[in-house]
This record gives C-alpha cells, sequence and structure tokens, in this order.
C-alpha cells in the first residue's frame, strides 16, 4: 500500500498536514470548487501551457493543477538537502574528470565503454574548462517517496531541467486565491528564485568578463514545448530572450542584435540542446544555435549554462552508476539513495527484464516527458511484446527499475480529497556555492492509480510547501 504523505491511517493526520486541516474543515466545498474554476482562469489567461509532440491538433495544453498542496516538513527537506548537494558537488566532480583526468575510468568504477560509446558524450569538451569550473549550473533533481524516511532520486535533469516556472506561477496562483491560509500556514518562500538565479548566472561569468555581466536566455522559439518557461524566466530576470537567428560571433565574442547594434553577451543560459548549439560543430544545417560559439567558448569569452556535454550526467545508464559515483568524489555514501536499476546493455539483465516485463517500468536511456517507455503492470499484452521486441533490437537504448509504490497526496476531486501519486522536482542553483530553492515542482497522476505523472501524459501539478519550522 502508498504511504500517504498526509494521513498516519485513517484516524490520525500526519504533523505537516495538522495546519492545513484545521483551515481546510472549515471550508465550503462549493468555494474550494469555485476556486479550482478561478485557478484554471487564472493559467488560461497568463498562458501557462506547454506543448504536446506528436499531435496535429490540440498540441497546446493547459497544465492541469489542484488546489491541495503537497506539504513537506522543515526536517525532511533540510535531510533532501544534504542529499541533493551531495548529488550535485559528485555531478560536478564527474563531469569535470571525464572531460580531463578520467581517474573513475582508470579506477574500474565507470566502465570506458558506457561513456565512449554514449552519444551525450562530447569529444569537443576534452580538456575544456568552464569558467568557474560549473558543468551544470541548474538541475532539476527528480526524487520520490516510498514511506516515512523512504526518499529516492528517479533521475538527474541536468541538460536543460523545465518546470520551474510552473512552480513560481503555482504559488503565486495560490497565494491570490487563498491569502488567508499563507497568514494561518508558515510556508518558505520560493518566490525569489528568478533573483536568485541571475545572481547565480552572474557569479559565473568568463574571466574575461569585467563589470556586471549582461546575460541572455536562449530558446529555440516558440514552437519548443517550454517556450512559456524561457520567455518567463527572461522577463522575471529582466534579461533579454534570444533566438539563434538574432546572435553571431563578434570580435571572439557571442553578440546579440539590438536597436543600437550588435551587444556582447557573456552568460548564456540555453534552452536548446547540444547537437543544435553551433553548426559549425555539430548539426551542421542547425538554424537554431549560432556559428562559431564554441570556439568562443573554448576561448573562455563566454559562460553557457549549462555546459554543453553535461548531458552525461543525466544519462539513464550513468544513473546506475551514481552511487559509486557519490563514494568516488565525496568519499561518503549516497545519502539519497538511486532507484535499483537494471542496465538492458548487459545480457543478464536483458534476460531478467524479458522476462519481467509485466512487473517493470522501463526507460529509454535518453528519453524525457514520458516518451518511448514502457510502464509494465499498467500495459497489455500486446503492448509488452511490442515493446519487448524494440527492447530486444537496441538493449544499450533501456534501463529498468521495479515499479515503486510512489506515496500520495490529495487533490481535490467531486467527491472531496482522494489519493494520487506524486513525485518532486527541486530545483538547484550552482556557482559560487549551492542553492536549492524550498519546495519545487510537485507533479501528480490525477488518474486514479495511475503512476505517471508527466504533464505530456495527463499528470498534473500543485504547490509544494516546506513548513517554516
Amino acid at each position: 500500500m502508498a504511504f500517504d504523505e498526509m494521513r498516519l491511517d485513517e484516524s490520525g493526520l500526519r504533523e505537516p498536514y495538522r495546519g492545513y486541516d484545521r483551515w481546510f474543515r472549515q471550508q465550503d466545498p462549493l468555494r474550494l470548487t469555485e476556486k479550482m474554476q478561478d485557478a484554471e482562469r487564472v493559467f488560461r489567461k497568463t498562458g501557462i501551457t506547454f506543448a504536446v509532440y506528436g499531435e496535429e491538433e490540440a498540441s497546446e495544453r493547459l497544465i492541469p493543477f489542484d488546489i491541495v498542496p503537497r506539504i513537506i516538513s522543515g526536517s525532511e527537506w533540510r535531510k533532501l538537502t544534504q542529499g541533493i548537494e551531495q548529488r550535485v558537488q559528485a555531478l560536478n566532480a564527474f563531469l569535470d574528470d571525464i572531460y580531463h583526468r578520467q581517474e573513475i575510468l582508470r579506477a574500474g568504477r565507470v566502465p570506458k565503454d558506457i561513456i565512449a560509446r554514449n552519444e551525450a558524450f562530447l569529444p569537443e569538451m576534452i580538456g575544456v574548462r568552464p569558467p568557474a569550473g560549473v558543468y551544470t549550473h541548474i538541475i532539476g533533481t527528480d526524487i520520490v517517496r516510498t514511506g516515512e524516511n523512504e526518499f529516492f532520486v528517479l533521475e538527474d535533469n541536468a541538460r536543460t531541467p523545465s518546470g520551474v516556472s510552473y512552480m513560481l506561477e503555482n504559488r503565486e496562483t495560490m497565494m491570490q486565491l487563498f491569502p488567508e491560509l499563507f497568514r494561518q500556514v508558515k510556508v518558505m518562500p520560493v518566490e525569489n528564485y528568478p533573483q536568485l538565479l541571475r545572481q547565480s548566472l552572474s557569479a559565473v561569468k568568463p574571466a574575461s568578463c569585467e563589470g556586471v555581466p549582461t546575460v541572455a536566455v536562449l530558446t529555440p522559439g516558440i514552437f519548443n514545448s517550454a517556450y512559456f518557461e524561457h520567455a518567463f524566466l527572461a522577463d522575471q530576470m529582466g534579461v533579454e530572450l534570444v533566438e539563434g537567428q538574432d546572435l553571431r560571433v563578434v570580435d571572439g565574442h557571442v553578440a546579440m542584435r539590438t536597436t543600437e547594434g550588435y551587444k556582447q553577451i557573456d552568460v548564456l543560459y540555453r534552452r536548446l540542446d547540444d547537437a543544435f548549439l553551433d553548426p559549425l560543430t555539430f548539426l551542421p544545417d542547425s538554424v537554431l544555435g549560432v556559428a562559431g560559439i564554441m570556439d568562443v567558448y573554448r576561448a573562455g569569452n563566454i559562460t553557457i549554462a549549462n555546459a554543453p556535454g553535461t548531458g552525461i550526467a543525466d544519462d539513464k545508464a550513468i544513473y546506475s552508476y551514481m552511487p559509486e559515483i557519490i563514494e568516488f568524489y565525496t568519499g561518503r555514501k549516497a545519502v539519497l539513495g538511486n532507484v535499483p536499476t537494471w542496465r538492458c546493455s548487459e545480457p543478464d539483465s536483458l534476460k531478467y527484464v524479458l522476462e519481467h516485463l509485466h512487473e517493470l517500468v522501463v526507460k529509454e536511456v535518453h528519453g524525457s516527458g514520458g516518451y518511448g517507455m514502457l510502464v509494465g503492470p499498467a500495459a497489455s499484452r500486446k503492448e509488452r511484446e511490442d515493446f519487448a521486441r524494440k527492447l530486444s533490437a537496441r538493449p544499450s537504448n533501456y534501463i529498468a527499475q521495479p515499479t515503486l509504490s510512489l506515496s500520495t497526496c490529495p487533490i481535490l476531486t467531486k467527491s472531496g480529497l482522494a489519493p494520487r501519486h506524486v513525485d518532486l522536482r527541486p530545483f538547484v542553483l550552482v556557482s559560487d556555492r549551492i542553492r536549492i530553492v524550498p519546495g519545487g515542482l510537485t507533479r501528480v497522476a490525477l488518474k486514479e492509480g495511475s503512476l505517471v505523472v508527466n504533464s505530456s501524459q495527463g499528470g498534473g501539478t500543485k504547490d509544494t510547501w516546506v513548513l517554516d519550522d
């Protein structure tokens, strides 16, 4: 049975929810239903949508929002942040190592083949050290809970993690709808994230930059699924939102087009994949990036966040080695555990996975957004048979994990509160220090019994409260 984050059992509440429960019992159910409708109008008016790839019609969707917050105690949060900080430090050390001395490979703690044959590993980054030595400036760490003190990292999003705009809009919407609730329950703030993001990006400016750096956000454009977030963060930080066509290399620096000519950019928060970043280095037909930006980067004249080549750190095959990676670079066992993982590239593991597809979750090593995965217990026999053929054809493209009993939080339904499975994505900023905003994006599976929380697969979001205790 899934761990219920609100109720110990039929009779008792967990401590973090006591203040909220007192308030909830005083509310008129009709008023709460109206507030749900108000929240939907706010999101629609603000334009908080996401794109669903592979659909010709209605590809822009409103992300469902539930008004019952997910509540985490201060002590629980402190344990989480301790584990996240340890993990982030290890990821940055790992990236620096594999692009330089490769000591972890020589020590045999991570196989050489899993790096050398991995499409996320960029040989162009060998010997290149980013400004301030930071590779992963923004990380979204996906965490699941299975018990009172049982937290596991599901994956590390170290390329271009998304969702922070929903975290911010969820909080702002809740404060608009229920201001009296925030006076009764002490919740730690998240609304300073854009300011912290700008401070963090500015702190890793290139050594050649004197004075206040010019920061910009690079977006692939309006057809990208996270375009709303790109525009939102640029606006909140007070920086320019640019596309590749707005940029060019001028005198050894990247510059953006303005009404007064081209202006030098020192820090570029890019929200497009490595392959599209520079047509002279990667995909030659890319029109989304900037020709020559990698030469500027290697010369130390621009900071790119996150650094090119960080995708190897959130590859799901590498994920299975994270306990060894953390111990190798920090000298300590991992505070937050990994989910047990079978690497399908290994014959024995592949055999086991094929025999147990009905009880496992199988994911593409480079996959995201819930695409390309199989949830064995929820799949039909035909779906499992079709997936088995794909898996057998390209075993190195997949990993498998047990179907965890994710914790549940209540959502508001027509018949009252009902439990639904959730995960959590805290957002980490890395520069001269590590900053973790108290909260994150809670994604919730709105269908009863479903374990798939991704918005692209029908999931929703809710505000995440970390109590100030």
